[in-house]
């Protein structure tokens, strides 16, 4: 099956953004109360006040703009010019709004201020503060429905459609590393490990490390690595009928067990070598155990099994 992943597709229609002209407006002291704060009882409405002498005002309103965009229809922003609105500015500071200074965002929600920040904030400290107040208002981001509609794909079995929609969302969020993890495991699902490990060498460096991403790249090493050593299962079961202590047969059958689907012998074989010799090989066994936990996830039974004997044996 060729499969191609093309981080240039087109977002599917669950996380397209709508591109309505009214999530954006410049307001005014005479539209406040209607575009703001009776707008806010309905849709959470981030105001920025900013200024046209505001350096900082001309990088933070693009990067709002874009995030307002991405919700998609969720929340939307109102742009307050502080010095064509003064009257205004002056009722919302003996509100309590620290006005002077900008930029000041605002986060409005049922009639009532519910956060703020000052400052030229980078996108992603924009986009949590966003969510936060998505949160409140008990939704969230679009891109957080589709990666949920990814996860359950994948759950289900149907990687295809988890590759579309977590490339769909690499688009939307080009360094969400989750998103690029899912492409990554879907394609390797789907038979394409050159493809998916082309995937993570061309991450970007910002997530390169992130433990999603360790997580997959663990899991195809592991496959790769299962696929040699099950080809030699039975060598190694010779050899530890005849030495016991023969680790390196002992760490390669676990490998292969792995590659089988054995996650709780593979990581019995493992304890047992590392029961019988903890530091041989610069602790061998812990570090592929290690390696077995990462990739398997944390919360898998096998991972919590182990992780319990790994403790008893270094604490006892």
């Amino acid at each position: 099956m060729d499969v191609i992943f093309d981080p240039n597709r087109q977002a599917s229609p669950t996380g397209a953004p709508a591109g309505g002209a009214d999530l954006i407006m410049d307001g005014d002291q005479k539209t406040f109360m209607k575009d703001v704060v009776e707008a806010s009882r309905q849709t959470p409405i981030l105001v920025d006040f900013w200024a046209t002498w505001c350096g900082p005002c001309k990088t933070l309103t693009p990067t709002i703009e874009k995030v307002v965009r991405a919700a998609g229809g969720r929340v939307k922003l109102v742009k307050i010019d502080i010095d064509k609105n003064r009257a205004l500015v002056q009722q919302l500071t003996q509100l309590g709004l620290p006005l002077q200074s900008v930029p000041t965002v605002a986060a409005f929600w049922q009639g009532q201020i519910a956060d703020l920040f000052q400052g030229a904030l980078p996108e992603g400290e924009i986009k949590r503060f966003v969510e936060g107040l998505l949160k409140l208002a008990g939704g969230q981001m679009p891109s957080a429905d589709l990666l949920a509609e990814a996860k359950a794909a994948a759950e289900e079995g149907d990687h295809q459609t988890a590759l579309q929609l977590y490339g769909a969302l690499v688009q939307e969020e080009p360094e969400n590393p989750e998103a690029f993890a899912g492409v990554a495991r879907s394609l390797m699902e789907l038979g394409e490990e050159e493809q998916a490990l082309q995937v993570l060498e061309n991450l970007p460096p910002k997530i390169a490390e992130h433990a999603a991403i360790a997580s997959v790249r663990s899991t195809l090493e592991l496959a790769a690595e299962g696929r040699r050593a099950r080809e030699k299962t039975a060598e190694f079961e010779e050899r530890l009928a005849a030495d016991p202590n023969d680790h390196e047969a002992r760490i390669e059958l676990a490998v292969a067990l792995n590659a089988a689907g054995d996650r709780a012998g593979a990581a019995d074989a493992l304890l047992e070598s590392f029961r019988r010799d903890r530091a041989w090989n610069d602790e061998a066994a812990r570090k592929q155990l290690l390696k077995f936990f990462e990739a398997w996830g944390f919360a898998d039974p096998a991972t919590v099994a182990g992780r319990r004997k790994l403790s008893s044996l270094l604490f006892r």
